[in-house]
């Protein structure tokens, strides 16, 4: 969205517009829900090339592998199930009315919500603004959609891609800074969903709250990742190194620590840097490792593992390079000893440091994540059956992952979402269609029924009936 109005009035205005669109036609058939994703799915696919030039010049090193992967394959991957579906979990939704409503029927319709809003991060641009769109779109509504000013340039070209795709009054991409953003999430949208910080996720319920909006938070924190004590390790270790690599660790769902059976930690370290050797081989100069966003962002990371060594912790670098703050290539390291009162465990970490935290009963490592806010993931490896089985039911996270990492986002059949501290609600597939749906109960009672059996005045024959109805 761009015009010469002042960025609240210009907001209300495209809001304005699209409410009048819903207004128009509050239940779009499946055909025009349909015809929107597949021109959605074609924008992204037709300009996947540009949209990675964008991408590498806003993080100053991103490859287009990268945002194949795990952007725009997730994307299409959620609009072709999305295709696949969409009009099954349109059809209204038989439900049981019991013995003593009968012969009323009961159903639930999937009504369209009208406007969500969507606010996008910069880590993950193009898939955490298109997929909550997705199931907005397959559900019937309008959105508009924020994008992070940390990434200007994907913004700007994604904001160009949705206008010459969609009418105004059906998407609308709005771009700016903080201040723009704080406007936006202060509109009263039908639904809004924020993905980014558990810090500023506060702010953006306060700001809904004042206008009742609904809200989905896809926030982050610590996510764990447990290696059992009859884990296959090298695999362990293998999956939770491409993890926290991917992006350079810059993900809401990377593992954050990793819980280690004590005496393991050598043996980590050593299988880590082969790994990582074999994924990126002359690491100074490989193209398909991302740098840190911004240069704040890259003295945060530095900030961290100093903290961390200042308070005796090891920080073991599991390349030879060393951090490169004129390119904002920071290595990944692994960092043991590091105590729980320093900012690397306190913090989400959101970059390639990942700690090793030892433990010796499977008991001490569920403790040690239950004592700390739930995770947005949990990753699990292990193939004793009952381990397993006591991991999923004893801790809380918004996903788990068993013998591998990140991939939970990637099945249409999850949904995705945090719990307490790590957000909440959830959308992906038929749990994002729901979510931006008004699941609408609806009885329909037929001209012959029994209801005057329950109507005043109440004499014998109702109390008669009474009697039954609480006896069965």
């Amino acid at each position: 969205m761009k015009n010469d109005l002042p960025a609240a009035t210009a907001l209300d205005e495209t809001l304005r517009l699209q409410r009048e669109a819903c207004a128009r036609t509050p239940y779009p058939s499946w055909e025009m829900r349909a015809a929107q994703l597949r021109a959605l799915r074609t924008m992204l696919l037709d300009n996947a090339d540009a949209l990675a030039e964008a991408l590498d010049a806003d993080f100053g090193q991103r490859s287009k592998a990268e945002l194949l992967l795990s952007e725009l394959w997730l994307a299409k991957s959620e609009i072709d199930s999305a295709l696949r579906h969409g009009k099954r979990w349109m059809k209204p939704q038989r439900r049981a009315t019991g013995i003593w409503l009968r012969p009323a029927a009961a159903k639930v319709i999937a009504q369209p919500l009208g406007v969500i809003g969507i606010v996008a991060p910069w880590n993950y641009p193009i898939l955490l603004a298109v997929g909550p769109l997705i199931c907005a779109l397959a559900a019937g509504n309008r959105a508009m959609i924020k994008m992070s000013e940390l990434t200007p340039r994907t913004a700007e070209l994604f904001r160009q891609l949705i206008e010459r795709t969609f009418a105004p009054e059906h998407v609308t991409v709005v771009t700016g800074d903080a201040s723009v953003g704080a406007a936006f999430c202060a509109l009263p949208f039908d639904h809004l969903i924020f993905t980014g910080s558990t810090k500023i996720g506060r702010e953006v319920m306060r700001a809904a709250a004042a206008n009742l909006t609904p809200v989905t938070l896809e926030l982050g924190g610590k996510s764990p990742a447990i290696i059992g004590p009859h884990a296959r390790f090298d695999s362990a270790v293998d999956s939770i190194i491409a993890g926290k690599t991917l992006n350079a660790g810059q993900t809401c769902i990377a593992p954050d620590y990793v819980l280690v059976p004590r005496g393991a930690e050598q043996a980590f370290i050593a299988r880590a840097r082969a790994r990582v050797a074999r994924l990126y081989p002359d690491f100074v100069h490989n193209r398909d490792y991302t740098t840190i966003v911004t240069d704040r962002h890259f003295a945060r990371m530095e900030g961290l593992a100093q903290e961390a060594a200042a308070l005796g912790a090891v920080v073991h670098p599991l390349t030879a390079a060393q951090p490169d703050a004129s390119r904002r290539q920071f290595p990944p390291a692994v960092v043991t000893n590091a105590p729980d009162t320093c900012a690397l465990m306190q913090e989400e970490i959101f970059g390639p440091l990942l700690p090793l935290v030892p433990y010796d009963t499977l008991d001490d490592a569920i403790r040690y994540v239950n004592a700390r806010p739930r995770p947005l993931a949990l990753y699990l490896f292990e193939e004793e059956h009952i381990s397993v089985e006591r991991v999923l039911h004893e801790t809380l996270s918004g996903g788990v992952s068993v013998n591998e990492t990140l991939l939970h986002i990637a099945c249409e059949g999850l949904p995705f979402g945090g719990v307490g501290a790590s957000g909440m609600g959830a959308y992906h597939g038929y749990d994002g269609f729901a979510t931006f749906s008004k699941m609408k109960p609806v009885l329909t009672q037929p001209r012959l029924n029994a209801r005057s059996l329950l109507l005043p005045p109440y004499g014998r024959r109702f109390h008669a009936l009474m009697r039954l109805m609480l006896r069965l």
